[in-house]
């Protein structure tokens, strides 16, 4: 099962600028580039913050730059999305019984569930009991499930950073849960952080992935701002079987030179200076 995992695109009304970048156009990179070198992926799941400001003519880019993709595109809510502009742009979307935008299918035998951790006017995630509840039944009905989701769900460290991620509320019950099915699941992926990190949480492998616009540094000090910058953006590719994950990280922008050389011992020896 091959998966391209792209987060935090951030759209704006075309034309408008966000973080000093032309996010459509690094979008439309990042696509294209699926499109050249990886049309035998199985599904793209597009993590959240579809857009920065929630507007609808946001949403309808989006809808127009998905064409042409070699297989199914999955989207989910961030923080930075307007759940009804998302839902009038794309009226087919899946949702759960309580109207969050929670969805799964099996692809290959195993379950991927797709989860809503936004709520109105915060950016911090949110996963209460409702929605809970929705998963734990996602995960009895299945034998093995590998979670997407916007906001990562446990602490990273940072303090900043940690103020915006899953509210420590709703944090015991969702780990409670995770601990009980850690036996299905496989990985967790998020966005939001726009950054790499990786670690387990609850016996779990986690992962998130980078922006396609601006990146954040990591700061274990700071304990009101976010920090960022214009760093090199990426998307992942998720290599998935049975018994492995190998996620890559595909630098979509580099344009500079790319050197190659043989994989023999002699290839890499240190050249003889002339005599």
């Amino acid at each position: 099962m091959k998966l391209v995992h792209i987060s935090d695109i951030h759209l704006t009304v075309p034309g408008e600028r966000m973080g000093g970048l032309d996010p459509h156009r690094r979008f439309a990179q990042a696509l294209d580039e699926v499109r050249s070198k990886h049309q035998d992926a199985d599904r793209i799941v597009i993590t959240g913050d579809l857009t920065h400001w929630g507007e609808p003519l946001a949403y309808a880019a989006l809808k127009d730059a998905l064409f042409d993709l070699p297989c199914p595109v999955r989207l989910l809510m961030g923080n930075h999305d307007d759940c009804a502009n998302f839902l009038a742009a794309f009226p087919d979307q899946p949702c759960d019984a309580n109207g969050y935008v929670n969805y799964a299918e099996d692809l290959h035998g195993t379950q991927l569930i797709y989860l809503d951790t936004t709520a109105p006017r915060t950016h911090a995630g949110h996963f209460g009991a409702d929605r809970l509840e929705w998963l734990e039944a996602q995960l009895q009905g299945c034998s093995r499930a590998r979670l997407f989701m916007h906001h990562n769900v446990m602490a990273l460290g940072q303090p900043a950073e940690d103020k915006i991620a899953l509210v420590s509320e709703d944090r015991p019950a969702f780990a409670d849960l995770l601990k009980r099915f850690a036996n299905k699941v496989d990985y967790l992926h998020f966005g939001h952080i726009h950054a790499i990190c990786t670690g387990t949480y609850c016996g779990i492998p986690f992962a998130s992935v980078r922006s396609t616009g601006n990146q954040s540094l990591p700061n274990f000090t700071e304990t009101e701002l976010l920090h960022g910058g214009p760093m090199a953006p990426s998307f992942a590719i998720i290599d998935a079987g049975e018994d492995r994950t190998v996620i890559h990280d595909i630098p979509f922008t580099w344009d500079g030179p790319i050197f190659s050389a043989g994989t023999g011992w002699d290839d890499w020896a240190k050249p003889l200076a002339a005599e």
